[in-house]
C-alpha cells in the first residue's frame, strides 16, 4: 500500500490571528481537531504536525499526537513540509493539510490522494465550481483554470478568464490543499523564486513556471477555515 504522509503546518505567530492553533473550539484546540479530522481517513500511514513553536509542540504531544519541531525560517508551509519529509524517507506521497481547517473532511483528502493513482501526477490540489460572484472578484479567493486533463493552466487572484464575451464561464475556486510525490516535493523547495510567484504571491506559480504540472480534482466538499478571529463563530456554529 502506498505510504501517504499527512503533514499539518502550524505557526503560532500568525499576523492576522496570533496563537490560533491553540484556540479552544468546544473543548478541543483547533490543531487537535485538524489532527483528529485527518486521521478519520484510513489512507494515511502517519499524520504529523509541523511547527516552529514549543507551545504547539508541547500541546500536540500532550494530546498524543506526533509532531516535529522545525526551523522558524521557512517562508511557507510547503518548505516546512519539506523539512519534515527528511524525517520520513519512506513516505511516497505527502499531503499538506492547512492547520486552520478544524472541520477538515477526510473524504475531501481522499479525493486528493486518489489523483496519485495516475502515475503521471506529480502535484495535486482541489478546485470547486461553488463560487459566488463576490468570490470571483475577491483577491483572497484564488481562481484556477484547467485544461482537458484537469491540469492547471494558471492560478490568479484576479477573475480568470476575463469575460470579454458574456459566456457565463464556470469559474473555479482553488481549495488550498496540496499533495506531492515525495521526490517532487524535495525538488520544489529548492526552486528559486520568480516574478510570477512574487507578483501574485502564489507559490504554485513558481512550480508551474519551472515546468511542474498541477492536477486539479473537482470537489463539492468545502469546510470553513479560521483566518481571523471573526471566523471562529461560524466554526463553532458548525460544530
Amino acid at each position: 500500500m502506498t505510504k501517504v504522509l499527512g503533514i499539518i503546518p502550524a505557526r503560532y505567530a500568525s499576523t492576522r490571528f496570533p496563537g490560533k492553533p491553540l484556540i479552544d473550539l468546544k473543548g478541543k484546540s483547533m490543531i487537535q481537531r485538524v489532527y483528529e479530522g485527518v486521521y478519520k481517513s484510513k489512507r494515511f500511514y502517519k499524520v504529523v504536525v509541523a511547527t516552529d513553536d514549543q507551545r504547539i509542540f508541547d500541546h500536540v504531544t500532550g494530546f498524543g499526537g506526533e509532531v516535529v519541531l522545525t526551523a522558524s525560517s521557512h517562508p511557507s508551509g510547503t518548505d516546512r513540509c519539506g523539512e519534515v519529509l527528511t524525517h520520513f524517507p519512506e513516505a511516497e506521497i505527502v499531503i499538506n493539510i492547512q492547520g486552520d481547517e478544524p472541520l477538515v473532511d477526510a473524504h475531501q483528502l481522499e479525493q486528493l490522494i486518489e489523483l496519485f493513482d495516475d502515475q503521471q501526477v506529480q502535484i495535486g490540489t482541489l478546485g470547486s465550481h461553488h463560487i459566488t460572484e463576490k468570490e470571483v472578484h475577491d483577491a483572497n479567493r484564488i481562481k484556477v483554470v484547467v485544461n482537458h486533463k484537469g491540469d492547471a493552466l494558471y492560478f490568479s487572484r484576479s477573475p480568470i478568464p476575463f469575460e470579454r464575451n458574456s459566456m457565463h464561464y464556470p469559474y473555479m475556486k482553488h481549495i488550498g490543499v496540496y499533495g506531492f510525490r515525495a521526490d517532487i516535493l524535495s525538488r520544489l523547495i529548492a526552486l528559486p523564486s520568480e516574478a510570477l510567484e512574487n507578483t501574485e504571491s502564489l507559490e504554485q506559480l513558481r512550480w508551474m513556471y519551472y515546468g511542474y504540472p498541477i492536477r486539479v480534482a473537482l470537489t463539492n466538499i468545502e469546510t470553513p477555515n479560521i483566518d481571523v478571529p471573526e471566523d471562529v463563530q461560524k466554526v463553532l456554529d458548525a460544530l
